[in-house]
């Protein structure tokens, strides 16, 4: 089941797998989420081809409306083409069964990690491991390799990797490494985590913050479905974090219950200054945020 489109390099890189594989494949014009769930389980189709947004959707459905479909067949839910949350992911383990694997990479360098079901039950928020035959670095700004739990610059390296843009330049080499244009980090167990777009960080009264990081504690928050987080300019320090946030549906959320939440759990210079709610954030067709609309 290909919910994924297919314009996109996640939807197509899918369909020439099947072709090679001599797969069916379930097909749909545009995305409904039980629409979704109704075809998996009549088809009995044993992968399942999505972005995250997809499966947030998905899970918004009320719990009698998951229940009518059975997908005890699904083997793999293969999710890529934005961030996945860690509270997403759990929440679709625990609703579907152990058959998530995410993959974080981009066109330009093809496949970087992949997430395992257990990788994304011991590390809600990993993005894996590299595969075999690719290599990933994380460096800082001069070109060092840097200790696990140190966020720099992720370098990957692989036999897909891009050769340039049609229109001429490419993206930055190391040792025959691409940029991958993000930062993150390695844990103890190498295990690779995004914090977030290089060209996102902001300098908040001289502390480095990546908005990533908010964005990841607010989606744990049970009150809300969603929320994004940028650096705008501040006459004070700078630079300083907005949030942009969709609350669940008939529910009460302030300013002030955004900013203290954030305020419990990170750093207080990791606070928004301000928040924005939204009926909903402006998307891509394949589920990542418009943050530039945001802005």
């Amino acid at each position: 089941m290909i919910a994924a489109p297919l314009f996109h390099s996640w939807g197509f890189a899918h369909f020439n797998l099947g072709l090679a594989l001599n797969s069916t494949y379930v097909l749909r014009r545009r995305f409904d989420p039980e629409e979704t769930l109704r075809a998996t389980a009549e088809s009995g189709a044993t992968a399942l081809v999505v972005v995250p947004v997809m499966m947030q959707r998905i899970l918004e459905l009320p719990d009698d409306v998951i229940a009518r479909y059975d997908l005890g067949g699904l083997r793999i839910t293969a999710a890529s083409g934005s961030a996945l949350p860690g509270e997403l992911a759990i929440e679709w383990m625990d609703t579907f069964g152990d058959n998530l694997y995410n993959l974080y990479g981009s066109t330009e360098v093809a496949w970087a990690t992949i997430a395992t079901p257990p990788q994304l039950r011991a590390a809600p928020g990993t993005a894996g491991t590299p595969p075999r035959g690719t290599k990933v670095k994380i460096v800082d700004h001069d070109g060092h390799d840097v200790a696990p739990g140190k966020t720099g610059r992720v370098f990957v390296g692989n036999e897909m990797t891009f050769e340039g843009y049609t229109g001429g330049g490419g993206k930055e080499q190391l040792a025959g490494l691409l940029s991958s244009g993000d930062v993150g980090h390695f844990d103890e167990a190498g295990r690779l985590f995004i914090d977030g777009r290089d060209d996102e960080m902001i300098v908040s009264g001289g502390e480095n913050v990546f908005p990533r990081e908010v964005e990841d504690l607010l989606a744990t928050h049970e009150s809300i479905a969603e929320a994004a987080v940028i650096g705008v300019p501040d006459e004070e320090f700078g630079q300083r974090l907005k949030a942009f946030v969709v609350v669940r549906d008939e529910i009460e959320l302030t300013e002030d219950d955004v900013k203290g939440y954030v305020k419990a759990n990170l750093a207080r210079f990791k606070v928004p200054r301000e928040v924005e709610f939204l009926d909903s954030l402006p998307r891509n067709a394949t589920g990542k945020v418009l943050k530039r609309e945001l802005a």
